[in-house]
């Protein structure tokens, strides 16, 4: 008897048994639909059958930062902004070593003349020129920018510390704790964030860049504050939270182990766009004459202050470390924003 699948092979009598042909069609159906890797049809290569079918090859998960990161590397906004931020703070860092003169000598003092020429122009070694008595101005303006990231991040962590503070209380404890906190952050916020901070700097009787300070962090309370609560409250919920309050962990343990360091992603990343708003309101507050007062420690907010009374013969004063200033928010704000995007899941693309 001749095998229906090959004509030339016997048949084996074997297959012909109940229980032959039960593993014959078991044979005939792991290898139905089989197919060749890479498509060929040559000895040797591997076949794919039946069982093969639907399985998904396993790989290893990918972290929110990790997944974050993928797509920052590609933004070319988050890029531009990390670029400005990065060169600001290594030519704050470096700012003494960067300035060609000291800024505080008046080494073109000889050539200002009140009447014709208050401020001398650009010539060899000065390339933006002096100010009114006769000091290096691209000096000024290098040394400068680190008077004003030390006004920036400093403001910025006094502000998360004292928000971190209240947000913690309103979201551990909740019920009238949380009703207290809220009515005082409420309170904070009605009134305008820059009159807050002027307020405040004009309560010091001696002005000075740690006025500015605290003036900048005060304003900045209130939203760290508010962000913090709202997180810690949506983990509070969560499935984790709940299963160590089945378990009798304390509640200490819970919020300073589980419900905090979940709750952190959102308030960095707002600490970089508060950055960009402290700078501003710091160079606001130096413009108005409540910054340092010695001018022999420039900062970008009060040069700007001091090119008021040259604004018509020389503008050059002015537009300089307003540029500085609107380049150096852009860039932490363009970083910042790109961050919010890539962790915020409703905002991805």
């Amino acid at each position: 008897m001749s095998n229906p699948d090959n004509p030339n092979t016997p048949l084996d009598p074997k297959n012909l048994t109940p229980s032959g042909k039960k593993q014959r069609i078991d044979d005939l159906a792991a290898t139905a639909g089989a197919r060749r890797v890479g498509g060929g049809s040559a000895a040797g290569t591997a076949l794919l059958t039946v069982d093969d079918a639907g399985r998904i090859e396993e790989s290893s998960g990918v972290s929110l930062i990790a997944s974050a990161w993928r797509r920052l590397r590609r933004n070319p906004v988050f890029l531009l902004g990390a670029g400005i931020t990065v060169l600001f703070i290594l030519i704050a860092i470096f700012a003494p070593l960067i300035a060609p003169h000291d800024p505080a000598a008046g080494l073109l003092l000889n050539k200002v003349r009140p009447q014709s020429n208050p401020v001398p122009g650009p010539e060899p070694g000065f390339p933006l020129g002096a100010d009114t008595s006769g000091r290096d101005y691209l000096s000024r303006l290098i040394v400068g920018s680190r008077q004003t990231l030390i006004v920036g991040v400093f403001a910025t962590l006094f502000g998360l510390t004292g928000g971190l503070a209240l947000g913690v209380l309103a979201g551990a404890f909740g019920g009238w704790v949380d009703s207290l906190v809220m009515r005082f952050v409420d309170v904070m916020l009605s009134i305008p964030s820059l009159l807050l901070a002027v307020s405040i700097a004009a309560l010091a009787t001696r002005p000075s860049q740690w006025t500015v300070i605290i003036a900048i962090a005060t304003v900045q309370v209130p939203i760290f504050a508010r962000l913090l609560r709202g997180s810690m409250l949506a983990q509070r919920a969560s499935d984790h939270v709940l299963a160590a309050r089945a378990l009798g962990v304390k509640r200490s343990a819970i919020v300073f182990r589980h419900m905090l360091p979940n709750s952190l992603g959102p308030v960095i990343v707002q600490a970089t766009l508060v950055i960009a708003g402290a700078i501003i309101d710091a160079a606001a507050l130096s413009f108005l004459g409540l910054g340092n007062p010695d001018d022999r420690k420039p900062e970008w907010g009060q040069m700007l202050g001091k090119a008021q009374n040259n604004i018509f013969d020389n503008p050059a004063l002015a537009v300089w470390p307003a540029l500085c200033i609107i380049i150096v928010a852009l860039g932490f704000t363009l970083m910042g924003e790109s961050l919010r995007e890539a962790l915020d899941p409703k905002s991805r693309r």
